[in-house]
């Protein structure tokens, strides 16, 4: 059975999405067979890997709303070893529309039940808030990441989230846990970006990333064409950032090497914060 992974943080503008298609696209380069599923009406990490969204046959809304199946709705090898279930404004109607189906929390998980078996991660990119889209990603999975800011308000709200996933993980999900909380858009040029990982890294020692991704003009970039950043400047910082990401989830979560059967324990690693 695959590892389904959600990124969120109820604070917009976190780098969530950023991290979301870059993990994705980094371990499908890697062989890992990976299905990203974006959650979030705006559609970003569908457009950031080159899909129009105005062009889908099918979306998330569809899975969640009419109940079409997975493996219908996914977009195959959008990358090699890499699919993807889109989104788009349809799903900004489906929080109302939920509401009035059975077990509106669970349509997701229940929905991924066939198809963790064709993944070795699902990777779950969900929407700025914490409604009824984002609670249905944290009830399908099986770790959370959290994109944190390195920015002054990058605290703010951070309790809330985890609270959320407290209350998730005693009513609606008792695997859920916090794989753990990745630093983004790090300026080494200001003193208060190395003041909140700090913070962070004291608040949670066991569970920030060591890798952190850098703020970069060839990270803002590559999404307007369709690319992640190792596709778009390899040789970028931010491109290594996420390979450094990618290599510690790999071990965090306990993936097998690509190729070989999913299903091993997984691993905590220690934490030492770095600058740039």
């Amino acid at each position: 059975m695959g590892k389904v992974l959600a990124l969120a943080n109820q604070k917009g503008g976190v780098g969530k999405t950023t991290t979301a298609v870059n993990l994705a696209c980094d371990l499908a380069a890697r062989g890992y067979r990976i299905l990203l599923i974006d959650l979030d009406p705006q559609g970003n990490a569908t457009s950031s890997v080159g899909l129009d969204k105005r062009e889908l046959e099918y979306t998330v809304y569809d899975v969640l709303v009419d109940g079409t199946e997975v493996d219908s709705a996914v977009i195959q090898d959008a990358r090699p070893s890499l699919d993807i279930l889109g989104a788009n404004h349809l799903l900004a109607g489906a929080e109302v529309e939920l509401t009035s189906l059975a077990r509106p929390q669970m349509r997701l998980d229940a929905a991924l039940q066939s198809a963790r078996a064709r993944y070795d991660v699902i990777i779950i990119d969900c929407p700025p808030s914490l409604g009824l889209l984002t609670i249905n990603g944290l009830v399908a999975a099986d770790d959370l990441v959290i994109p944190v800011q390195c920015e002054y308000l990058a605290l703010e709200g951070l309790t809330q989230l985890i609270n959320t996933v407290d209350l998730v993980k005693r009513g609606l999900n008792r695997r859920l846990d916090i794989l753990g909380l990745v630093m983004t858009m790090y300026d080494s040029r200001t003193r208060l970006a190395g003041e909140v990982v700090r913070d962070v890294a004291r608040l949670f020692p066991n569970r920030i990333f060591r890798s952190i991704v850098p703020r970069t003009v060839r990270l803002a970039e590559a999404p307007s064409h369709g690319r992640s950043i190792a596709e778009y400047d390899p040789s970028s910082r931010g491109a290594q950032a996420y390979r450094d990401l990618a290599d510690e989830v790999i071990q965090r979560v306990g993936l097998p090497p690509a190729g070989s059967e999913v299903g091993a324990t997984a691993a905590e690693t220690p934490v030492a914060a770095q600058s740039e």
